[in-house]
């Protein structure tokens, strides 16, 4: 992960299973400008007032939510969460 992205996220967590969800947790003091960038990057599937987005990034599902916590689903590499992340953040 480099350097710019890890300055927005706090931890990483996998989630089980051949189709992997990730779920990123972004750093307090950044949360608001993540969300932000994300917002402008991705496609708004479906809002629930600022508490739960549902997104598509490049094929990829993404449900993020309001409190800083973001969940990739169903991506069969870390690296490939990170190229995503890259993406969207910078």
């Amino acid at each position: 992960m480099s350097a710019q992205v890890q300055d927005y996220v706090a931890s990483i967590e996998e989630a089980c299973g051949e189709e992997k969800d990730f779920i990123v947790i972004f750093r307090h003091d950044k949360k608001d400008e993540a969300i932000s960038k994300i917002l402008k990057k991705a496609k708004t599937e479906k809002s629930t007032s600022r508490i739960a987005y549902e997104l598509t990034f490049k094929d990829t599902s993404i449900r993020l939510y309001g409190t800083g916590k973001a969940i990739f689903r169903q991506l069969k590499r870390k690296e490939k969460l990170n190229e995503l992340l890259t993406e969207l953040l910078l």
